[in-house]
């Protein structure tokens, strides 16, 4: 829980009391290697924090092919935000790749925990905002060349390279997992 504190302190300021109510508001909750947390088609209802381990969200297209839309390791946080805040059904799956350590909130503890909590609205505010910066970042450079950017996804998050599967950073990248190999080849060449 203390992860979880901290990482909120770097953006607002709370005191002893407020801290405590809001660790009061979340679980721990810890996953298999491979664990389905959520189900495409399944009641959206948790928010989940990081706290060790990685997560990939993912959606089956029309061929029954699993495609991989974003990943999160340590400090990150993940749902499927829209299903999440309309207390819909999800469009895609969420899945713990490694032996994984949540803090999970209820969408209804999480709504409670907002108004009661103001300050926590500028904190989901600002990773929010940060989140939807990343993906139209991520937009852009999709459209670049995919040597670019494989070589710039590799600059900027260095840790998936070795805890993510290819397979999995293949379909994230949208590349076939034998480019990829390619590329690794090609950058492990130039780095000797």
């Amino acid at each position: 829980m203390e992860l979880l504190l901290n990482h909120i302190k770097k953006y607002v300021e709370l005191n002893d009391e407020q801290l405590t109510h809001i660790s009061k508001s979340f679980n721990i909750i810890t996953t298999a290697k491979r664990e389905l947390l959520l189900n495409e088609g399944e009641m959206c209802t948790h928010l989940y924090f990081v706290v060790k381990g990685c997560l990939r969200m993912f959606y089956a297209d029309e061929k029954g092919v699993e495609q991989t839309i974003q990943f999160a390791l340590e400090n990150w946080w993940m749902t499927d935000i829209d299903a999440f805040n309309k207390r819909k059904k999800s469009l895609f799956s969420i899945q713990a790749l490694e032996k994984t350590t949540l803090i999970g909130i209820h969408k209804t503890d999480f709504d409670f925990l907002l108004s009661d909590q103001p300050s926590l609205e500028k904190y989901f505010r600002i990773i929010y905002e940060r989140a939807y910066s990343a993906s139209l970042y991520r937009m852009k450079y999709a459209r670049s060349s995919k040597e670019d950017f494989y070589y710039l996804f590799c600059s900027k998050y260095p840790d998936f390279l070795q805890r993510v599967p290819q397979k999995l950073l293949a379909s994230f990248l949208g590349l076939t997992p034998e480019y990829l190999s390619e590329l690794r080849k090609k950058n492990s060449k130039v780095r000797s």
